[in-house]
């Protein structure tokens, strides 16, 4: 999976780079209106840092293991400091048994958004990536001299932005109760077939019926999985 292991790091050097180039940029601050685009494109490639991870725990980025989660544990670290292989092993739980009491990624009970995005970043969330994230803004605020002004714009913001993408095309949209026919055996709904829609709002991401169908399929191999189910369908 060469291919996998190429785009993998592409994403991982461009939120890198667009970082860097962000954070020391005097000239971009919140009354430039192109601030509001380099948020929302450094939300994104943040999406993409944890698409890459979550390739990475279904083996999809690299067929080599050491290369596969080395990328992996970089991309959840770069998102927001946290574990890969806790990670990893949660979401092994949610596809065994998505949408059920046993999902550490659903919310038994209340499906309101915001009531359930709370309890998934708290059940997420530990200490020690407090810690370091927690280290990582004074070392850039007191050594590096960024302000925090800055910091806010082009590391906090878009770092929530891309977990609220994730949540709710990954999560809250395609498990939410009531749950239907089409969703079986997965428990699991999708997005209808646009493409261009499907990769601007989550890399293919909301295309999750088949995600779970075909776990081992790249991100970017998704809406290939969505034309052959769509064509089954059709035949059927």
């Amino acid at each position: 999976m060469l291919v996998g292991a190429l785009i993998a790091l592409l994403i991982l050097l461009c939120w890198t780079a667009h970082l860097f180039y962000l954070l020391p940029n005097g000239a971009l601050s919140w009354q430039t209106p192109i601030s509001y685009c380099h948020i929302a494109l450094q939300g994104y490639l943040s999406t993409g840092l944890f698409i890459t991870a979550h390739d990475a725990m279904h083996g999809s980025v690299s067929k080599t293991r050491w290369l596969n989660h080395t990328m992996g544990f970089v991309a959840c670290f770069l998102f927001a400091a946290m574990w890969y292989p806790q990670l990893r092993k949660n979401h092994y739980r949610h596809h065994a048994e998505p949408a059920s009491e046993n999902d550490p990624d659903f919310y038994v009970g209340s499906q309101n958004f915001w009531l359930w995005l709370g309890a998934f970043l708290t059940r997420y969330a530990t200490w020690q990536q407090l810690v370091i994230m927690a280290t990582l803004y004074n070392v850039m605020e007191r050594v590096f001299l960024i302000p925090e002004s800055r910091i806010w714009m082009f590391w906090m913001i878009p770092s929530f932005l891309g977990a609220l993408q994730l949540f709710y095309f990954g999560t809250y949209r395609p498990h939410k109760l009531p749950l239907t026919a089409e969703m079986l055996p997965h428990n699991a709904r999708t997005l209808r077939k646009n493409h261009v829609w499907a990769m601007l709002s989550c890399y293919f991401f909301g295309y999750h019926w088949e995600h779970h169908h075909s776990p081992s399929t790249p991100w970017w191999e998704l809406w290939k999985e969505k034309e052959k189910l769509t064509a089954t369908k059709k035949v059927a």
